[in-house]
């Protein structure tokens, strides 16, 4: 190999000598990063004890009767979920750069951009700022809601006091040197920047139950975070969280993780990693299995695995699916049948009851996993768009574009949506 690397090298300068070089213009659109003083931002944490419009969806957790969720960015909503008929916003807590949650012991923890942060939510209605953990998540950003690329090098440029807090969507316009066979440098060249312009029984114990869209997980007295290719882990039984684990790296852009005995179900964008935490702070990778490209949370009772995967510009392939896996055999987990979908996102399972959000949201008979598609049990379309779901105490509940819903699933032969269990999302653009 090393013989024909050379030559390689000297036939590629030949043929670049023997072009002409060009200037050409090129226009196009790129995200700026808007930057924070670091002690602004972790300044900026407010408790407020009145209801506060939601206006942004995001990741759930169930705790003790009470729901949790995320507003993309900006904070966290409190409702008080004891009586689903009647459900009340409890409070809510203003945190730049949330994302996800898990409480465990009454003490509930977020990331919020950089930074793991932590608050006591023995009263939810009066939750009470507690500590922080400072430069944690040193890779995390800002959510991209366009096509447009990211300049990156004003963020690793960046000053330590600074902390990323948004985006400034600009137009440039550039001269970039070119040769004829301009294929050639653009081949070299890249471009990593920028993309072209082309014109309930309350109680749940110890430990909150996330959706499966989270990237955070419980188990004992540990928290699990991914973020984009690492995981960290964070031991929760001292008076403040220790990172014992710091940057492991786990496979390529996770998305979800999801705790089930002493094994956590990683979700990528091609596959699902298997870990095992027999020893808690020293997960060991056991067996990945892989499928087509595509965003896929993933949720597991009785050694079987569900997996959704859909398609879209930030997911990859154009696949819509709900894959069945048999993950008795960790080491060697086994596809057992695959379902189409018409656009999937999050899922939830209760005994044999699966919960998908796939078209509004549908509900299957899981008793035997190789019929699921012929055992749909209920499918609720009422134009809303289904993101994450958390079955509990035979009430589901669910969050989607247009808000909150609720079901009473006791009777799997009528299940109902329950009257004024509903709370909008006023979504603001």
């Amino acid at each position: 190999m090393k013989k024909l690397f050379f030559p390689l090298i000297i036939l590629l300068s030949i043929l670049i000598s023997c072009e002409d070089r060009i200037s050409e213009t090129v226009t196009y659109w790129v995200n700026e990063p808007v930057f924070m003083e670091a002690d602004e931002f972790r300044n900026s944490v407010k408790i407020n004890q009145v209801a506060h419009e939601i206006t942004g969806y995001g990741k759930i957790s169930f705790y003790n009767g009470y729901l949790y969720m995320s507003e993309p960015g900006k904070g966290i909503h409190i409702i008080n979920n004891q009586n689903p008929a009647n459900p009340q916003i409890a409070g809510y807590i203003e945190l730049l750069g949330n994302a996800d949650i898990s409480i465990r012991e009454n003490i509930l923890y977020a990331d919020s951009y950089i930074d793991l942060v932590w608050f006591d939510v023995s009263n939810p209605a009066q939750p009470v700022f507690v500590g922080r953990l400072e430069n944690v998540f040193p890779e995390a950003i800002p959510f991209v809601d366009n096509e447009y690329g990211i300049d990156y090098e004003m963020i690793y440029n960046k000053k330590q006091d600074k902390v990323v807090v948004g985006w400034n969507e600009v137009k440039r316009t550039e001269q970039v040197e070119e040769y004829n066979n301009g294929w050639f440098w653009w081949w070299l060249k890249g471009d990593v920047y920028a993309t072209p312009e082309i014109n309930i029984d309350v109680n749940t114990g110890g430990n909150s139950i996330n959706g499966s869209m989270s990237r955070f997980a419980l188990y004992q007295d540990n928290l699990y975070v991914v973020i984009n290719n690492q995981m960290q882990v964070f031991k929760l039984s001292g008076l403040l969280p220790e990172r014992v684990v710091e940057n492991f790296p786990v496979g390529f852009n996770v998305e979800t993780i999801f705790s089930y005995g002493d094994h956590l179900f990683l979700g990528t964008p091609t596959g699902m990693l298997i870990y095992s935490v027999e020893d808690p702070v020293s997960p060991v990778w056991k067996s990945t299995i892989t499928h087509a490209q595509g965003c896929d949370p993933v949720v597991v009772s009785d050694d079987i695995a569900y997996v959704t995967i859909r398609s879209g510009n930030a997911c990859g392939q154009e696949e819509n699916e709900l894959i069945v896996i048999d993950v008795s055999d960790k080491v060697e987990p086994k596809m057992i049948e695959t379902y189409k979908m018409t656009s999937p996102k999050g899922l939830g399972i209760d005994r044999k009851t699966l919960f998908v959000c796939d078209d509004g949201l549908k509900v299957y008979d899981v008793t035997d996993v190789t019929t699921i598609d012929e055992h749909l049990i209920k499918h609720f379309s009422n134009g809303f768009d289904g993101y994450d779901v958390i079955p509990y105490n035979n009430v589901l509940m669910m969050i989607a574009d247009d808000g909150i819903h609720q079901y009473d699933y006791s009777n799997l032969t009528d299940i109902k949506e329950i009257n004024g269990s509903f709370i909008p999302v006023n979504q603001t653009k």
